[in-house]
């Protein structure tokens, strides 16, 4: 079908989403990430839900929905953040009184974005990916980015692939196993989320202030979280700059620009 009438009929929000992914080539291809991503982050807020572990159900449902809001799925993403807030306060009964709904409209959107690709990302497509996600091979200038948000992940891929060899790291672990594989040199800047799974943002500075790395690879924080206490413990590290999601195409590349010409 592929009919932007279509998603805007059935409340997409897509004039604002385009403001940061830019054209339908690439808003479609986001759509399809997002699918590939979709079933198993559901999966694992259910299972954080069941075993009362909030604070991993709270970073998921932000990764949920900042993927909502970068795509247009307005209400999505506001059921996400009343989830986000309610976890981070430990307040279970929310989150078991409300579950269904989060669940409801997740898979409403999922049938949504189907009935409009008109197709099916398969089983496969998604094992390919992962599987081509953990190599690494850095041979030219680099830019590390580390989020957990597939969307975010492409989005910047496509903005500068043309420049700089982009690595992906989905989360802190990640992120640390690039550090420690000898390449350092090669990477020109990192992009850091604060709100990961496994080990977070936070986490990931204090590791490269303790091994003096901020001298090595100048960093950048690209995030969601934008409480007066979060910026204040980001900017107690050296880094360069922040920038708190939603954002547009120019404010990134002005950053990346910003936080390369530090690299020593």
């Amino acid at each position: 079908m592929k009919d932007a009438n279509f998603l805007k009929d059935n409340g997409v929000n897509l004039e604002k989403s385009l403001e940061l992914l830019g054209d339908m080539e690439t808003y479609n291809e986001t759509l399809i990430d997002f699918l590939n991503a979709v079933f198993d982050k559901m999966t694992k807020i259910k299972l954080y839900k069941e075993s009362k572990n909030m604070p991993d159900y709270a970073i998921l449902v932000h990764s949920l929905k900042s993927d909502a809001r970068y795509l247009g799925f307005d209400l999505l993403a506001d059921i996400a953040y009343k989830h986000e807030i309610e976890s981070k306060a430990n307040n279970q009964l929310f989150v078991n009184e409300n579950f269904n709904e989060l669940v409801n409209e997740a898979a409403k959107i999922v049938t949504l974005v189907r009935q409009y690709l008109g197709q099916t990302p398969t089983p496969k497509q998604e094992e390919v990916k992962e599987e081509s996600s953990k190599e690494l091979n850095i041979t030219n200038d680099a830019l590390l980015v580390v989020d957990d948000s597939s969307i975010m992940q492409n989005f910047l891929d496509k903005i500068f692939s043309d420049r700089y060899q982009i690595i992906i790291a989905s989360d802190g672990k990640e992120a640390l196993d690039v550090l420690n594989a000898g390449h350092n040199d090669k990477i020109k800047c990192m992009l850091l989320d604060l709100n990961m799974p496994n080990i977070n943002g936070f986490e990931v500075l204090e590791y490269l202030k303790a091994n003096n790395l901020f001298d090595v690879i100048p960093v950048s924080i690209i995030t969601g979280a934008d409480s007066r206490e979060t910026i204040t413990k980001a900017f107690s590290y050296p880094i360069v700059d922040m920038l708190t999601k939603p954002f547009t195409e120019l404010s990134v590349k002005t950053i990346v620009e910003k936080t390369v010409a530090q690299k020593k």
